[in-house]
Parts: structure tokens; C-alpha cells; sequence
């Protein structure tokens, strides 16, 4: 400490003083300075570090939200796609960027670096959104201008090249915003010490926080940048968007010599998962040991418990233990000093299996949430198009930008309730957060339920205004039905309340659950779930189209370019009913979830 203390001005102190040793005490080892020495606490990282990494997660929100709610109209009415085409193209572009957050958070946690894996998407972003912007300027690089929505339209779709040049756009946006989806959340945390128990309570006001960033860069993408693309043009959209991410580079970059720097551990912790499975496979047939401290694990003093994690046996998953079958052939050997990793694995790494393992069953209860999220970014605005959108005599609202009054809520209510409930349920709960991740999750997948009852009731409004008015083959746009649009809002504020609770009680879930070493992956788990979501969302439009194509008169429920005469209203009820089951599902899966970090034994049941 004395020479710390010199380096900072501090050699002529007799006596150091607590505070000012508390102040250059190191953080984890694991994490340094931006010339890769030693981080100190009192000089890197914390709210100020962390604030420019919310800047760079509201302008990647910015730059890309406002492709997942309006790019159906620009797929269909520009690029000339089949309606059903075009909402399968959004959802498999959204599928991909949050699938590949998990390539994306192993580039990260073991090689890269979440920093620099940050810093190297947000570039690839940049690349993308250039190139679709091209696209969307150039006549020669989209097919003819066309209605689609005329009855004796023959409009051409996209040459091969034409499609290869928006493919390769699209998914360079999606790779790059992949990345910057599962890097920064993480590095952003990276700047608290959770096993400080001030910066643990910062730490959880981050994760407020970043949902108020996310719903901060979504607000002005609903409202500014879709507006430019529908009236200025898609060219000028998207210009901005690519602006915007440039930007938020450069702040990442500027923010360089504030932050605590996670060291990236080499293959090393995502390898020993795999040699657990291996490991449990070869020693199958071997008996477990009545007593679990017969199983193997490294003998570790104080200085070796600093540098690898060590975690104590659950009594859970018990087949895995069999990874840690210490073989007397192994105890024996005096050639092989340091056993095989593929046959026998330490106790630590075992636990870290079962983790994953543990945490699956919720990762697959999220899904579902994600798949009613994508039929209010893809059919419900092709429902607004249908609709009056005027707001009054001289301003009407875009239908993509509908999303806009549930995170206007978002942006108001969350600061108040890390401000003002936190501190309250806190209080009452014992619990740091408020209530608990797993009960904050149970409550965003009820009001997603709720969300799709809401959307099939008000389809069924919508549609009886067309049917009475003799319009269900009027033209969108042109012809609006004698409905507000503002009747959608009541579905779009019933989820975004949803994803105030899934959004952040999913993230926390698996931040704080997963093991040190794979910190990027645990907010790849939300991204991942996001992403099965949307291509879950693929197959459900499809098999279920398949299903009632001899049923309707329209082909199928969803079928064709006119959404007045397909049956939409029983698809959102549909999904109402299987969002309930999976709430069931997860109501028994949660009440027998034990948490990592309440101890070995001790239940964590909501």
C-alpha cells in the first residue's frame, strides 16, 4: 500500500487514513486500466465510466429500432415483397442479431474483450447502415417504383443483385449490432465491484438506467427518424441512423481512460463447460461417492482463492457430479501430475455446468415474450396503415412510432422507481433489487399474455369498422378505415409495461447468476431467447398459414397483402393461449429455482 500510496501523492502521511486506503483499493484482478495495469477503484470505473456506455447503448437504439418496427413497409412497398415475405424478413434479421450476440459474447468474454468487441460492432454498424443507405438512394439499386397494393399491379421484385447488395446490408447491421448487444451491457457493469455492497446497489441502478438509454434512443428513432423515412425519404432515415452510431463510437472512445477493462480468459471457461458434459459421458457408469467432498477439486490457500473462483458443491444435476469421479488411476499416476480435463473436471467447474444448465429452463420461458413482440413490429403496423392516422387537422402519426407512448411511460416511471419503490420494497423484502429477478420476469410474461388478448380485441374492432363501412378492400393509406390509430396504443402500452419488467429482471437474472468468466454471455441469454423468439415467430406464421390455408377463404389466416380479409384476431388469441401456458410452465419451473447466490442448499423460489 505505501507505494501506491506514494505514487498519488500521499509519501508524506504518517498516518493513511481508511477512507483514503478504501480509495486506491484495487478491483478484480480481472479487470485493468485502459494501459493494462491494475485498476484502481477510486480512479476507474463507476457511474461516470459507465454513463458513456448508456450513450453508446441509446445511440445503437437509435440507430437500429426504428428497422424493427417500420422496415415491413419498406420491405413490402419498396422492395416489393409479399407482406408475409417482408414480416418474415424482419423477423429473421432480428433473429439473427440476437442469436449472434452469443458468437458475439464468446468473442468477448474469452478473446477480444467486451471493450473492444463493442467498439469493433459498432464500427460494423456503421459499415451496414451505409450500405442500406445507398441502397435507399440509388434507383438502380432497388427494383422500379410500384403500388403494391394495386389489385392490377405487376410490380418486379429485386434482382439477384439488387437482394445480395440488402442482404449484405442487413445482416452487417445485424452482425454489428449483435455485438454491441452483448459487449457493452456487460462492460458497462464491468465498472461496479458486485462484491462491494455500494457498488452492488449502483450496479442494479445501471440496469434501471440502461432501460431508460435503450427507451431514450428507441423514442427518438419511433418519432424523428421514422417520420424522415416515411416523409423525406428512406435515404435520409437511414443517413441518420448511420450518423448516430458513428457518434456513439466516438464516445465509446473517448471514455477509454475511464473504464475498468475486462481481461478476456482465453477459451478456457466456455471449453471446461464442454469437458464437464465430456467428462460426465465418459465416467457414466461409474458410482457417485456417498460423500461430495470425495470429489475432485484443486486444493486452493488464500492466494489461489484470489485468482480462480471456486464454488461449492450443489447437491442438484447429480449426473454431472460424475465429471469429478476422482479415478484411482488418476489419484495414482505419479507421471501425470495434472489430471485430464476430458475425464476428470474440478468441482468449480461442475457447478458452473449445472448453472447453465439451471438457468435454461427460464431462458426458454422468455422466448415466448419475444414471440408477441414481433407481431406488434410486423402486423400491428400493417394494422395502423389500415387506420386514421391523423392526430389532429394538420399532424398525423406514423403507425411505426405507436411504440413511442409505452416507452414515453418507460422513460418516465422507471427512474421513478429505482428512485423512489427500490428503496421502499428494499425496506420490506430485505432483497437489494426490490424483488427478486425471477418475480420481476413472472410479471412481464403475464402482461405479454395480456398484451395479445388486448390485439385480438381490438382487431376484432377494427375489423367490424371495415365490414360495416363496406372498406375491407380499400387501400391503406389512401383509403383509411374511419378508426383511430390510437386504438392500437392500448396493446403497444400493455407490453411495453411488459418489457419494463422482462427487459431488466432477464438481464439482472442472468448477470448475476452466471459465473465470472462468462459475464458477456449472460446478456447474450436475453438476446438469444430475443432471437429463438423471432425465428419461432417465422415458423409460427408459417405452419399456421400452412394450417388454415384450406379453411379460409383467404388462403390462410395471415395470407396475401390485405390484412382486412385474413383473420388476425384469432391469431393474436392464439398466442394469448400459448403465452399463458408458458406462464404456467414457468410459475412451477421458478418456484423450485435455487439461486447461485443464496448458498448450496437454500431455495430461491418466487
Amino acid at each position: 500500500m505505501a507505494h501506491r500510496l506514494a505514487a498519488f501523492g500521499y509519501e508524506n502521511s504518517e498516518v493513511v487514513d481508511n477512507k483514503v486506503e478504501a480509495e486506491l483499493q484495487l478491483v478484480d484482478g480481472n479487470k485493468v486500466d485502459w494501459k493494462g495495469r491494475s485498476a484502481l477503484k477510486y480512479k476507474y470505473g463507476g457511474m461516470k465510466a459507465s454513463w458513456l456506455v448508456l450513450a453508446m447503448i441509446g445511440f445503437e437504439n437509435l440507430a437500429t429500432f426504428s428497422l424493427a418496427v417500420n422496415s415491413v413497409p419498406y420491405f413490402n412497398g419498396i422492395m416489393h415483397y409479399d407482406l408475409a415475405d417482408a414480416a418474415n424478413m424482419l423477423t429473421n434479421y432480428l433473429g439473427a442479431t440476437y442469436l449472434l450476440t452469443i458468437f458475439a459474447a464468446v468473442l468477448a468474454d474469452a478473446w477480444i474483450g467486451r471493450y473492444k468487441t463493442g467498439l469493433i460492432s459498432g464500427c460494423i454498424m456503421f459499415v451496414g447502415l451505409a450500405l442500406l443507405t445507398a441502397q435507399a438512394h440509388y434507383p438502380t439499386l432497388k427494383p422500379p417504383i410500384c403500388n403494391v397494393f394495386g389489385t392490377t399491379a405487376h410490380c418486379k421484385t429485386p434482382t439477384r443483385g439488387q437482394e445480395a447488395f440488402l442482404y449484405i446490408g442487413l445482416y452487417s447491421l445485424a452482425f454489428g449490432s449483435a455485438g454491441v448487444k452483448a459487449a457493452l451491457p456487460s462492460h458497462g457493469a464491468d465498472q461496479f465491484d458486485e462484491t462491494d455492497p455500494k457498488e452492488a446497489t449502483k450496479m442494479s441502478s445501471f440496469f434501471n438506467i440502461l432501460l431508460v438509454a435503450v427507451s431514450m434512443g428507441r423514442a427518438i428513432s419511433l418519432t424523428i427518424i421514422v417520420w424522415i423515412e416515411n416523409h423525406k425519404g428512406w435515404d435520409y432515415g437511414l443517413g441518420i441512423s448511420a450518423i448516430s452510431i458513428f457518434l456513439g463510437v466516438i464516445i465509446l472512445v473517448v471514455g477509454l481512460p475511464l473504464y475498468r477493462i475486462h481481461v478476456p480468459q482465453g477459451a478456457s471457461v466456455h471449453v471446461e463447460i464442454i469437458q464437464v458434459y465430456v467428462a460426465a459421458i465418459r465416467n457414466r457408469h461409474l458410482p457417485l461417492p456417498e460423500n461430495a467432498v470425495e470429489l475432485y477439486e484443486i486444493e486452493h490457500d488464500k492466494k489461489t482463492a484470489m485468482e480462480i473462483e471456486f464454488l461449492p458443491h450443489r447437491d442438484t444435476f447429480r449426473f454431472l457430479d460424475k465429471a469429478a469421479i476422482q479415478i484411482k488411476s488418476d489419484e495414482q499416476s505419479e507421471k501425470q501430475e495434472v489430471p485430464n480435463p476430458w475425464k476428470l473436471c474440478r468441482v468449480t467447474q461442475v457447478e458452473n455446468a449445472k448453472i447453465i444448465l439451471n438457468i435454461f429452463p427460464i431462458f426458454c420461458c422468455s422466448i415466448v415474450s419475444t414471440l408477441c413482440l414481433a407481431q406488434l413490429q410486423t402486423f400491428s403496423i400493417q394494422q395502423g396503415y389500415t387506420m386514421d392516422q391523423s392526430f389532429n387537422k394538420h399532424f398525423s402519426i406514423p403507425p411505426a412510432s405507436l411504440p413511442i407512448i409505452p416507452i414515453m411511460f418507460l422513460i418516465t416511471v422507471v427512474p421513478l422507481y429505482d428512485r423512489y419503490a427500490v428503496p421502499v420494497l428494499r425496506k420490506i423484502t430485505g432483497i437489494p433489487t426490490g424483488v427478486t429477478h425471477l418475480q420481476r420476469i413472472g410479471v412481464g410474461l403475464v402482461l405479454s399474455s395480456m398484451s395479445m388478448v388486448v390485439a385480438s380485441i381490438i382487431e376484432v374492432k377494427r375489423k367490424g369498422v371495415a365490414r360495416d363501412n363496406n372498406m375491407l378492400d380499400a387501400s391503406p393509406v389512401s383509403h383509411p378505415l374511419p378508426i383511430s390509430i390510437f386504438w392500437l396504443a392500448f396493446q403497444y402500452f400493455t407490453f411495453g409495461i411488459a418489457d419494463m419488467f422482462n427487459y431488466v429482471g432477464l438481464l439482472q437474472f442472468f448477470y448475476s447468476e452466471l459465473p465470472k468468466g462468462l459475464k458477456s454471455t449472460s446478456s447474450s441469454f436475453l438476446w438469444g431467447s430475443m432471437g429463438l423468439g423471432y425465428f419461432l415467430s417465422t415458423i409460427v406464421v408459417k405452419s399456421v398459414n400452412g394450417a388454415t390455408k384450406h379453411i379460409t377463404k383467404s388462403g390462410g389466416w395471415l395470407a396475401g397483402n390485405n390484412i382486412n380479409r385474413n383473420h388476425l384476431n384469432l391469431f393474436f388469441l392464439f398466442l394469448a393461449i400459448v403465452s399463458s401456458i408458458n406462464f404456467c410452465i414457468y410459475l412451477f419451473i421458478a418456484k423450485r429455482y435455487k439461486y447461485r447466490t443464496q448458498g448450496p442448499t437454500t431455495p430461491g423460489g418466487d
